[in-house]
């Protein structure tokens, strides 16, 4: 027999919040029935309004907060509830952290069905606001206004944004000079809908010192007044080292395109992670919270448990940060990475770091690691720090495999980690303990670190 949704759309109903969703949304049943309640809290009754209602869950807002969280905090920005850059300036920060310790237990004993493995207090940032190196931001028009800021909550709304409070200052310079100088020059700004018009994105990157990087993504190959953009912009922003323009084409939305042009300045600006130093080029990846970053490498580090004499293989290596400190400790250490570009980047990165005992290999890391098992370069260690969709199994089965002592795992995803531990656990290797960090303060997300061991037989 079906059973009653017991919710219908455009209906109120009165719900205590239990725990935070994934999303960083309140949680709360109605007779038993999940509601996700954007803004809402553990620990609060709230008045919802369902705005849908699906097979096995529905989403609300709030009409009013009948009793509130003593956790809930005025947040700083000005524009955050409407922007969707964050998810949990309304919450104090030592309540983030908890609550994003409770999301990784959570997933590990529903997802990964594992039970009795500790998962320490999340290490979270000595400053919480004001962190994030790099910004990109769409440009368009709103109301006959030009508006460069952060897309709304669910949509492709532009929130025009000013002073964000996630990131860096410099940034926030370089969005409010590029908005005035698209006034100014009367810059045509990309129309989404209708795929005309020239200036897409404004991407700031700040490095060491507040070293400064404007990168202006265009529709076009061509971008007007390119030189009168440039000197305004050298003329406006402190510590400007680079101008760049990087050519996106595509009806898509992806942000930048392969093609980038130097305007002025340097290609790169320098940054560092710990003890090392990286070239940040328009298209690096590099990690947007470089203090952070230190943290969750340094406990990766730790968890690999070098004394110099291992081989040590990094299976999703990106442009080789998380592999260069690994270098600094082991014997040998191999970068393995499916992205050319990125490679190449790690070996540049290597290079200006003078480390000589890391190598790195374009490819799909299932089929490379079997035939540097049969090159009879057998791993001590493993570490994986794959995209959020986790790692296949297959991939897990060659690690398992190549039977190195230990893996340390570094994930972006309670979910998908919690799923490969326990593929992990069924091929011989047992999670010792979980460090999750907070990379992305005033954000649902969390990254952790596992520590998985070969079960001696």
């Amino acid at each position: 027999m079906k059973k009653e949704i017991p919710v219908q759309q455009g209906r109120t109903y009165e719900i205590a919040v239990k725990t935070l969703g994934t999303s960083g949304e309140g949680v709360g049943r109605v007779a038993e029935f999940t509601v996700f309640v954007p803004g809402a809290l553990p620990k609060e009754r709230v008045l919802v309004a369902v705005d849908e209602v699906k097979k096995t869950y529905a989403r609300g807002r709030i009409v009013k907060i009948l009793e509130e969280s003593p956790e809930r905090v005025a947040p700083l920005c000005p524009i955050y509830d409407s922007c969707g850059g964050c998810q949990l300036q309304h919450l104090s920060y030592e309540e983030q952290l908890r609550l994003k310790r409770q999301q990784v237990v959570d997933a590990v004993e529903r997802i990964g069905g594992l039970s009795g493995i500790q998962v320490l207090p999340v290490l979270g940032a000595k400053e919480p606001w004001f962190y994030r190196n790099k910004m990109q931001f769409p440009v368009g028009r709103k109301q006959g206004k030009i508006v460069i800021g952060c897309f709304a909550k669910g949509s492709h709304d532009i929130i025009d944004t000013r002073d964000c409070r996630i990131q860096k200052e410099g940034n926030n310079t370089i969005v409010n000079v590029m908005r005035e100088i698209v006034v100014r020059l009367h810059i045509p700004v990309y129309d989404e809908d209708r795929h005309t018009g020239i200036l897409r994105h404004v991407v700031g990157r700040i490095g060491e010192n507040g070293e400064a990087m404007v990168v202006l993504v265009t529709a076009t190959k061509d971008l007007p007044k390119a030189k009168e953009i440039t000197r305004l912009l050298k003329e406006r922003v402190p510590n400007l080292k680079s101008v760049q323009q990087n050519i996106q084409t595509y009806r898509n939305n992806v942000i930048l395109g392969r093609e980038t042009k130097l305007l002025w300045g340097r290609p790169t600006i320098p940054d560092g992670i710990g003890r090392l130093r990286f070239s940040i080029s328009a298209r690096s990846f590099f990690q947007v919270n470089t203090e952070q970053a230190a943290v969750l490498y340094e406990k990766a580090l730790e968890y690999a448990g070098l004394n110099g004499t291992e081989t040590v293989i990094d299976a999703y290596c990106g442009t080789g940060t998380i592999t260069l400190f690994l270098a600094q400790k082991a014997r040998r250490v191999y970068g393995i990475e499916v992205v050319k570009p990125a490679i190449e980047d790690a070996k540049q990165n290597a290079r200006d770091n003078c480390i000589k005992n890391a190598a790195f290999l374009v490819g799909d890391a299932a089929k490379l690691m079997p035939r540097l098992y049969r090159e009879e370069i057998l791993p001590d260690v493993i570490v994986v720090d794959p995209p959020r969709a986790g790692c296949a199994e297959s991939v897990l089965k060659t690690f398992a495999a190549m039977q190195p002592s230990r893996i340390v795992y570094v994930s972006c995803n309670p979910a998908t980690l919690a799923r490969d531990m326990a593929v992990l656990e069924t091929l011989g290797y047992t999670a010792k303990e979980i460090q999750p960090v907070d990379m992305f303060p005033q954000t649902a997300h969390v990254e952790c670190v596992v520590l998985m061991s070969r079960e001696q037989k």
